[in-house]
């Protein structure tokens, strides 16, 4: 009889986020249409972009909650969800294409655009055909967080420059898309192996509080700009650009103090790490304890830190900097964006393994089949990488003259094709599986992430149009 009255309740608990989703997803859907009234253009690339975050977002929060309660029917409406925001995800790609007359592979903007796109449909791919149910929960915030840089990115359209009036644009680009998008799917599977294989939870805090660390490092270290300020683009408010001096030239503008902020943010980051290296020094089991506990802390710091950010720099106006530039608001770097937002998630990530791991455990293939699935996804995202180096190679000899320049992209790309070609060389001559296999997976999405889009903001070269 008890079982009998769980049972029943079951469903009705089992509708409540998906309800919940469900009302969120119809009143933004109605305040982006009332936005649309306003403006009177609905089918704009800008309209179908907040549709297609919307869909993501709620697909995200549906994948999380199968992810905590293991309920079946979030799943099937996750999936949904998705379905939806591919369709408008594709709108947008269309309207981009159309009015670009050219397919949208010319700047990071329109890369993320098919990016989120391939790794949303890979995403349906895994969970189908692979039965990796809960593997939205780490790409679809991947896909998210693609999505609202493209909103903090240059939009405009441009005729194509005579340097890539080219059908090896289109292959070229093409393949390193769909390279990406299975790096980042073997990426999210390799995760999940080392939740399925066992490993110590608190070896999880070590690497998330880490990567967390190098994260607000990078920040840090790279925008500290005089006596503390935070180094960001101003962006002009009508072409919804950046101000430059010259085309190479953006204007930075320091926002005062907001590094101190960043530089708190990285001592707090950095403290479950410390505590876990006191607990493997000495032993002392309470140091654990307060490691997990200072994560707490430290997503909030990140969260107000990023609030913070987001909020000085939308209220700030460049009125001094330049008597040549008009006043304009300010945008926030799209590279520190992207770090901020992912360290929140890494942290929010390790919070759901915390809590809910033997229910994760229970959701997920079993190890061995997840690190066969893994192996299959790089053994063909590496021919894609091969061949994106390939084309690049051929495609820069017929217009600069020499098959390789040691650009910054290039040297890049060859690094990740070199952890990938490492990673199938160990696997299939000496016998690799398990976590040695799944490090390398990791490692080598961390370094495409960073040949995709850091190098774009950080290392300048012939590739300054990506």
């Amino acid at each position: 009889m008890a079982r009998a009255t769980e049972e029943q309740r079951k469903p009705a608990g089992g509708m409540t986020l998906i309800v919940l989703v469900g009302i969120a997803i119809a009143f933004l859907l109605y305040m982006a249409f009332l936005n649309v009234i306003r403006s009177g253009n609905i089918l704009s690339e800008t309209n179908l972009l907040v549709v297609t975050l919307i869909f993501y977002a709620g697909a995200g929060a549906l994948y999380l909650g199968f992810g905590v309660t293991g309920t079946q029917s979030y799943v099937r409406f996750a999936s949904l969800a998705t379905w939806m925001g591919i369709i408008a995800n594709t709108g947008a790609v269309a309207h981009r294409w159309v009015d670009a007359g050219h397919p949208p592979f010319t700047s990071v903007y329109e890369m993320l655009l098919s990016f989120v796109w391939m790794l949303a449909a890979l995403t349906l791919i895994a969970e189908k055909r692979f039965g990796v149910k809960v593997i939205g929960t780490i790409t679809m915030p991947v896909a998210i967080v693609g999505v609202v840089l493209m909103e903090l990115l240059r939009t405009e359209v441009h005729p194509l420059v005579p340097l890539l009036q080219s059908t090896w644009l289109d292959v070229h680009v093409t393949l390193a898309i769909l390279a990406y998008a299975a790096c980042a799917l073997s990426f999210s599977l390799a995760i999940m192996f080392l939740i399925q294989d066992n490993m110590k939870t608190e070896t999880f805090l070590a690497l998330t509080s880490a990567s967390t660390l190098a994260i607000y490092t990078c920040v840090v270290f790279a925008c500290f700009h005089g006596w503390g300020g935070l180094s960001v683009l101003a962006y002009h408010p009508d072409r919804q650009g950046e101000l430059v001096v010259s085309p190479a030239s953006p204007v930075v503008v320091p926002l005062a103090a907001l590094a101190w902020l960043m530089a708190l943010a990285l001592l707090v980051v950095a403290l479950p790490l410390v505590c876990y290296g006191l607990a493997r020094w000495t032993r002392n089991g309470r140091c654990l304890v307060l490691a997990n506990r200072s994560v707490f802390f430290s997503i909030l710091l990140q969260a107000v830190t990023l609030v913070a950010l987001l909020g000085r720099a939308r209220d700030l106006r460049n009125a001094s900097h330049s008597a040549a530039l008009p006043a304009a608001p300010l945008a926030v770097n799209p590279f520190i964006f992207a770090g901020l937002v992912g360290a929140v998630l890494i942290s929010l990530l390790y919070l759901l393994l915390v809590w809910r791991r033997p229910d994760l455990e229970c959701l997920l293939p079993t190890s061995d089949v997840l690190d066969r699935i893994t192996y299959r996804t790089i053994s063909v995202a590496f021919p894609l990488l091969t061949l994106t180096i390939a084309t690049g190679a051929y495609w820069a000899n017929q217009t600069w003259g020499s098959y390789w320049s040691w650009d910054p992209k290039e040297t890049w790309a060859a690094i990740t094709w070199l952890v990938y070609a490492l990673y199938l060389h160990m696997r299939i001559t000496v016998g690799w599986r398990g976590r040695r296999a799944a490090y390398f997976a990791i490692v080598g999405f961390a370094v495409v992430a960073f040949t995709f889009f850091g190098v774009t903001y950080l290392l300048r070269g012939l590739h300054r149009f990506s």
